[in-house]
């Protein structure tokens, strides 16, 4: 795709050996996240296969945490779409309980693994690819003094094809979930959704969705990413270089946890929208808002915090410890360039 760290410094005019470390300071861009190669490694950073792994990661960290709380988010599906007979969230559990059994808590479980499973991969893929791209293009000291910017940016940009592969089944799973009667399973779901719509019925919440999801992953990449920084900085006693794996793991939860609030703030109304217009035919978005009003945009959100905030914060660690498992380089987090402290004076 483009040319590795390590084969930039095989193809140098450099007479002497060098170690990979110092060939970091030959290649712009790359400081804000590059890592040295280490024994174990499956991969350089920034080569396709790195990407793809990262991607695997995605699947597994996205896949099985929204299937985990497919209960919950059911029920917060429940109470944006019906608030009169869904109450609360306690009230939503049991009658949910009461009229489907326990089973019905279970419902559309398969479109949400499999939808956020190829979100995942998009997501998280995408991401570490469009960082590492723009870092190349802002260069060295640029990408350090930008890094929010630069975050922001690249999780946006990931989001944007994620969220295409997530929305034929996000719209599967919000319609089982909200239309009681219309389908139970996956299988049954597609075909009536196809016959009454057309494909219309898996694209037509896509802006939503944007609207929703990438406001949510640039707050949840870039927070958290910034949050490591500050807490390794401010918090953790210690270099993340003399911390052991398992604390590195810690902090990654609480950074995911912190994030996944201020995620699930900034893209709620934008949720309520999704899961109104999935549930009514032939409605708009704009419908959708003129509906339910300013106040019913917020219908849900303490459900959501709970589970946003648990999501993402199991996201973040399911990924960190999938890099640790199969030996994706994990980089750490980004320091000041040694030629910007000159400028600034910084020692």
């Amino acid at each position: 795709m483009f040319p590795s760290a390590r084969d930039i410094c095989k193809k140098s005019d450099y007479q002497m050996p060098m170690k990979y470390e110092d060939c970091q300071e030959l290649i712009p861009g790359r400081r804000i996240a590059a890592a040295a190669i280490a024994p174990g490694d499956s991969c350089e950073y920034g080569s396709s296969k790195y990407f793809l792994l990262c991607g695997v990661g995605g699947i597994l960290s996205c896949g099985i945490t929204h299937t985990m709380v497919v209960p919950l988010d059911l029920v917060k599906c429940r109470l944006q779409v019906d608030a009169a007979k869904y109450k609360n969230l306690f009230h939503g559990f049991k009658v949910t309980v009461q009229e489907e059994g326990m089973r019905g808590l279970g419902k559309g479980w398969a479109p949400t693994f499999y939808g956020y499973s190829m979100q995942g991969a998009c997501k998280f893929g995408f991401y570490e690819f469009f960082k590492v791209i723009y870092s190349d293009i802002l260069g060295e000291e640029n990408s350090y003094l930008w890094r929010t910017s630069l975050y922001l940016a690249a999780s946006a940009s990931a989001e944007f094809i994620a969220d295409i592969a997530l929305s034929p089944m996000e719209a599967v799973k919000v319609k089982i979930q909200t239309s009681p009667g219309f389908a139970n399973t996956l299988r049954q779901a597609v075909p009536k959704m196809y016959g009454e719509e057309g494909m219309t019925a898996f694209f037509k919440s896509l802006v939503p969705l944007w609207c929703r999801q990438i406001p949510y992953t640039m707050m949840k990449f870039a927070c958290f990413e910034r949050t490591v920084e500050l807490l390794y900085k401010h918090v953790v006693p210690k270099p993340r270089a003399e911390c052991t794996k398992g604390e590195q793991l810690v902090v990654t939860f609480a950074a995911g946890y912190i994030a996944g609030v201020f995620c699930a703030v900034v893209s709620h109304p934008a949720d309520t929208v999704v899961s109104k217009l999935n549930q009514e035919k032939g409605a708009t978005a704009i419908d959708v808002v003129k509906k339910v009003g300013f106040m019913g945009m917020w219908k849900g959100l303490g459900p959501r915090i709970i589970m946003i905030g648990t999501l993402t914060a199991a996201q973040w660690f399911i990924y960190d410890f999938v890099k640790v498992a199969i030996g994706i380089p994990r980089p750490p987090p980004p320091e000041m360039p040694e030629s910007l402290k000159k400028k600034l004076g910084v020692q």
